[in-house]
């Protein structure tokens, strides 16, 4: 116990000069005569117990060999009765609220001799990392789930041509249990990207609190390390899954770490057992992969002594927020503005479509479907349309300002009603009105006129005028208002235009010119 005496006064002197802060760990070593690693580890073990220079100091030299872990050939009772609750302990930690300290206190109910708490969670870090199993305790039961590419690839042939063509295998993993998909897919575009993180969440039988995806195009528009950009369409998944994406952040590797390590045992569980064989569809390398994921993840993990299959049953199965009653449809994208006319235009089919006239000017995040028009500004959703294939407008009263409205419920069938209550002849100049323009709504204003006039005038001086504007080829509000005005509907002489003969001029051609040429005038 001397030799253990005179070491621990060498320990308790590195600390003391490390305390200081005027040595580095170089000169220390100098000093004390001691290799400049060893110097390293005992001030790598001083911080990592968390208690202060002045705690350390109070201890005597037996507490502070087992706080360091030197322990004699037989464990001590207390280590071993640390080790025995250890594998509890991981698993305990993955559930949401679960500390160390909440352990500990369970601990020191269990065996009241037992470690104190920094001792407690010193000595397991000693055994996670003993074990190296201090990846698996990080992440809550639920919480997240990992996915990416593989960097190698599978191969399929074509059966004509013999040609081989790479094909993209999918992996998703569940950062508490482990629990792994994999699927292959033909690229890596949004629509197999979309299709197959959906998969990983049917196969789960649940959906994480959030995905971690790396920084590929499909999922991350833009990376960076404060702010990344979420691909739309990634986003729009996410909340149909009630979800969100934390991309994995550029140039930390702990980020994706989990899913990393998975792919290296993919590729020996299922990547080396099928290098042999050959495949000629996706369905059928896919339908190979199957049994060898499944005997993936029943194996036991060496280091916890337990399948992912059964730890992901025990502990994070029921932790999973459930899958929506449909599955997502895969939807297009576009960002255009909104048009002053408060529509947007969408180039596909040439059509337009509406939006509350406020938001005229801005732009807005648009998902279209086979089905389904979905317009979003600020994250929220402000009008959704049938889908229409055919060219012109799709309006919703509603998004329209009230004078707009207004005139949006018109129509000739209503214009040409309302003008027969007031006489047939107010019916037959509306009808030849509304037959004349190229679009009905360019004369909407003028009937609207007319049928307002009985305001001012009786209804039967108004279809009086109407009946004298026909007799004269007048169709327009002004001509039929300035007849009322002068009181000329009753006036029965007709109206007489005087036809001067033209004046004589070289350019002017007369009939004789059509009948020498042999150019006939067709009028």
């Amino acid at each position: 116990m001397a030799r253990k005496r005179t070491g621990m006064k060498k320990i308790r002197e590195i600390l003391r000069l490390h305390e200081n802060g005027h040595l580095s760990n170089r000169q220390i070593s100098s000093a004390l005569k001691i290799s400049r690693q060893t110097v390293n580890n005992y001030i790598k073990l001083y911080e990592k117990n968390g208690l202060s220079f002045q705690e350390l100091e109070s201890k005597n030299d037996t507490e502070l060999l087992i706080l360091f872990g030197f322990t004699e050939k037989k464990k001590h009772v207390r280590a071993n009765n640390l080790e025995k609750q250890f594998l509890y302990y991981t698993k305990e930690l993955k559930k949401t609220g679960v500390t160390l300290k909440v352990l500990w206190e369970e601990y020191i109910s269990k065996y009241p001799d037992g470690y104190s708490y920094s001792q407690f969670c010193f000595n397991f870090a000693k055994l996670c990392d003993s074990k190296n199993v201090s990846m698996h305790i990080t992440h809550k039961a639920g919480d997240k789930s990992f996915v990416d590419f593989t960097g190698k690839k599978f191969s399929i042939r074509d059966r004509s041509s013999g040609v081989d063509t790479q094909v993209e295998t999918f992996i998703s993993v569940l950062g508490a249990s482990q629990l792994t998909y994999v699927e292959v897919v033909a690229n890596q575009k949004m629509g197999n990207w979309i299709k197959a993180n959906e998969n990983a969440f049917l196969y789960f039988g649940g959906v994480s609190a959030a995905i971690v995806p790396d920084n590929l195009k499909s999922g991350v528009t833009k990376a960076s390390k404060y702010e990344p950009e979420i691909n739309p369409t990634y986003m729009n998944f996410s909340r149909h899954y009630d979800t969100i994406i934390l991309p994995a952040r550029p140039y930390k590797p702990k980020d994706k770490s989990l899913v990393e390590n998975m792919v290296s045992i993919i590729y020996t569980r299922v990547y080396a057992a099928l290098r042999n064989q050959i495949f000629y569809s996706i369905e059928e390398l896919n339908k190979a992969i199957k049994p060898l994921l499944e005997k993936h993840n029943n194996t036991s993990m060496q280091k916890l002594g337990i399948s992912r299959r059964e730890l992901f049953e025990e502990i994070e199965k029921d932790a999973l927020k459930p899958l929506p009653a449909d599955r997502y449809e895969i939807k297009d994208y576009e960002r255009l503005t909104v048009l002053f006319n408060y529509h947007i235009f969408l180039k596909a089919e040439k059509r337009y479509y509406s939006v509350p006239y406020r938001y005229k000017g801005i732009k807005a995040d648009v998902f279209y479907t086979a089905n389904t028009v979905e317009i979003y500004h600020n994250n929220e959703r402000i009008a959704v349309h049938c889908r229409s294939s055919k060219r012109g407008y799709s309006t919703t009263p509603s998004h329209m300002p009230a004078n707009h409205r207004f005139m949006y419920n018109w129509n000739p069938q209503r214009f040409l009603k309302w003008a027969d209550k007031v006489g047939p002849n107010v019916n037959k100049i509306i009808a030849k009105i509304l037959d004349r323009a190229k679009h009905p709504e360019q004369s909407y204003k003028v009937c609207l006129g007319i049928l307002n006039l009985p305001k001012q005038y009786n209804e039967t001086r108004v279809d009086k005028a109407c009946a004298k504007a026909m007799e004269f080829g007048f169709y327009s509000l002004k001509r039929i208002s300035n007849i009322l005005k002068n009181n000329l509907e009753d006036v029965q002489e007709e109206f007489s235009f005087s036809e001067k003969p033209l004046p004589e001029h070289e350019n002017i051609r007369g009939q004789n010119y059509y009948e020498t040429t042999g150019v006939k005038n067709e009028q």
